[in-house]
């Protein structure tokens, strides 16, 4: 915790402020909303909170390169942070209250850049988890009013909960056949996307979990969280960590046999 002790209470301090500017716009009925040309929406609350995230990152870590989902990459160097203003934007705008702002920190080393210090907020549902490498991962209202986080022991497919966000996505990718089979497998399935099943995952709540098409801003985050906490995070190729373009979140136990199902037929 001593590396990364700072970074995570900066961390803290930018979800708190972040936390504040989209609980004022969430439900607001002036709420500006566009389409991006990959279309898919974006509010002003997302430009807005990653404005002032961006803002409190160059005042206090000058040095440190920033990557946006809105604003795209800032600056060079071994330290990068990276920024999902609002995860969950369909949500957000619809007034469903899963959706969270995921801030993450990542060191250059072997492999490229790795997550360090990872934070997701989720304020609508009165909701943060955390961790720090080599540190453990954490939920709570504050640093000092924490719950450590462990995945579950579940060993088996047929008692695991597997939680995923749709089925388009998967069908597009030619792993519908797969993913249909892992589904009648398990022992229970919910769909409730986004940062959610792999927070659950790291509590120990869901066992299993994957997307098929993601950006490095939607897995940072929460892949550390995920190891943290003793699970398994890796693209569906297995390759492990956030660089896959897709992600399977797993406890551990379950996550080859995780991914020979969603690429057995593929």
């Amino acid at each position: 915790m001593s590396d990364y002790h700072d970074d995570l209470r900066l961390a803290h301090v930018l979800a708190d402020a972040a936390d504040r500017a989209t609980m004022e716009r969430f439900k607001a009925l002036d709420l500006k909303v566009e389409t991006k040309p990959d279309m898919t929406p974006v509010s002003e609350a997302d430009k807005g909170a990653e404005e002032l995230i961006r803002g409190q990152l160059q005042r206090a870590r000058p040095r440190d390169a920033i990557l946006g989902e809105e604003y795209g990459i800032e600056g060079t160097g071994p330290r990068r942070w990276v920024i999902d203003p609002i995860d969950g934007t369909k949500n957000y705008v619809r007034g469903v209250p899963v959706w969270a702002t995921l801030i993450s920190l990542m060191e250059a080393g072997e492999g490229g850049y790795q997550p360090v210090v990872g934070v997701v907020s989720a304020p609508a549902l009165g909701r943060r988890w955390w961790a720090a490498k080599g540190a453990g991962a954490y939920t709570g209202r504050s640093l000092t009013a924490a719950t450590r986080l462990r995945v579950s022991e579940v060993s088996r497919i047929s008692d695991a909960s597997f939680a995923y966000s749709s089925l388009s996505g998967w069908e597009e990718q030619g792993r519908l056949d797969g993913f249909l089979d892992l589904t009648r497998a398990c022992w229970r399935t919910r769909g409730y996307g986004d940062f959610w099943p792999y927070m659950m995952v790291a509590e120990g709540s869901v066992d299993i979990c994957a997307e098929p098409e993601l950006s490095l801003w939607d897995m940072a985050a929460n892949a550390i969280i995920v190891t943290e906490a003793g699970g398994s995070f890796s693209g569906l190729d297995g390759t492990p960590g956030p660089h896959s373009g897709n992600a399977a979140a797993s406890n551990g136990r379950l996550h080859e046999e995780l991914l020979g199902y969603l690429n057995q037929r593929y």
